[in-house]
């Protein structure tokens, strides 16, 4: 097969050099330094009295207050369905302002049916990718962990990746799953001792390392070309007659 001499002499004819840029370490830096505590939004994907996704929850939630953060739990109780009610409702508009607050978010499901459970699920159907020109979940981190009444499974955090990078959330590499959760916790609720537990220490850590990383940058680093050309007002024009949308 023939290989193009490099450097490469033909061109980019269909590149826009109005909206190509190259990305720079000095776009990179901060442009000011953030004083507040790293923000953490946890969400977790049980309403049962004794819920272990809620208390794997607490300790992720314990462990991030410890390094710095400031946390906050949001209680999926009393979150309609999605689209059996209207966003201006109390507990969706509590959950999306939660959302934008966030510089981070931890997300925990148990595993029901061999997926993630529908209260989970809820709490991320009500979170738009856009709410005008505020998008509650673009560019934050997150970190995605799972309980499970048997063996070891990864089925729920793998759907919490999907929906994390459908959100357009920086998903971190390390996770964690919780088999035979029942072991796991005392009476008291919280994790005992062991490789489980230090693996929930990992990913919190991880977790704050990344966040420490990315915010006061994420609007930089989920900026796109293709969408830099969206915003052209001739592109929306021509965007609008395709759809019937324009002005008559």
């Amino acid at each position: 097969m023939d290989k193009p001499q490099q450097p490469f002499a033909d061109g980019m004819p269909n590149l826009s050099e109005v909206h190509f840029e190259v990305p720079t370490e000095e776009r990179m830096a901060a442009p000011t330094p953030l004083d507040h505590a790293p923000r953490f939004l946890v969400l977790y994907g049980s309403l049962r009295a004794r819920s272990f996704s809620r208390f794997l929850a607490y300790e992720a939630a314990r462990l991030l207050e410890a390094m710095g953060g400031e946390v906050r739990i949001f209680h999926a109780d009393g979150l309609p369905l999605p689209d059996d009610a209207t966003a201006d409702h109390p507990k969706v508009q509590e959950l999306r302002q939660l959302s934008i607050w966030s510089e981070g978010q931890v997300w925990v499901s148990p595993e029901r049916h061999g997926n993630l459970t529908g209260v989970m699920k809820s709490q991320v159907d009500w979170l738009p990718l856009s709410e005008g020109s505020v998008r509650p979940t673009q560019g934050r981190t997150l970190a995605v962990m799972q309980v499970s009444g048997g063996s070891q499974s990864f089925n729920a955090v793998n759907s919490l990746r999907v929906l994390g990078r459908w959100m357009r959330m920086v998903t971190i590499p390390n996770q964690s799953s919780v088999p035979m959760a029942y072991k796991e916790f005392d009476d008291a609720g919280r994790m005992r001792p062991g490789p489980l537990y230090d693996r929930v220490v990992d990913v919190c850590e991880e977790l704050m390392k990344f966040t420490l990383l990315t915010r006061g940058r994420a609007d930089y680093l989920v900026d796109r070309y293709s969408e830099r050309k969206e915003r052209e007002p001739e592109r929306l024009k021509a965007v609008a007659d395709d759809i019937g949308f324009a002005k008559r």
